[in-house]
């Protein structure tokens, strides 16, 4: 597989959604462990947007993925709304 098939294909984005995974469990290790940094409860909704754009981009780049994309980019909205809904809460 050469570089460009790989950028073709939905394995980049299993390996961006790798990485999302990874990040996330480094913040709640490091937040259980030393008290510092984000707590996972700060973070989560963000979290869980990110992802449900990088599984709707993993739907567009397969053969008939439209179901699950526009059920992940739901997802993805939601989740966003809800962050924006809980820092605007914090804020007022």
């Amino acid at each position: 597989m050469n570089l460009e098939q790989l950028y073709q294909g939905p394995l980049v984005v299993d390996i961006a959604i790798g990485f999302i995974t990874l990040e996330t469990l480094l913040l709640w290790a490091w937040h259980k462990f030393t008290g510092r940094g984000l707590a996972l409860g700060d973070c989560v909704l963000t979290i869980v947007s990110g992802a449900c754009l990088m599984l709707s981009l993993r739907c567009a780049l397969t053969p008939d993925g439209w179901p699950g994309m526009a059920l992940f980019l739901i997802g993805a909205g939601i989740a966003h709304g809800a962050d924006l809904r809980s820092r605007w809460r914090d804020k007022a």
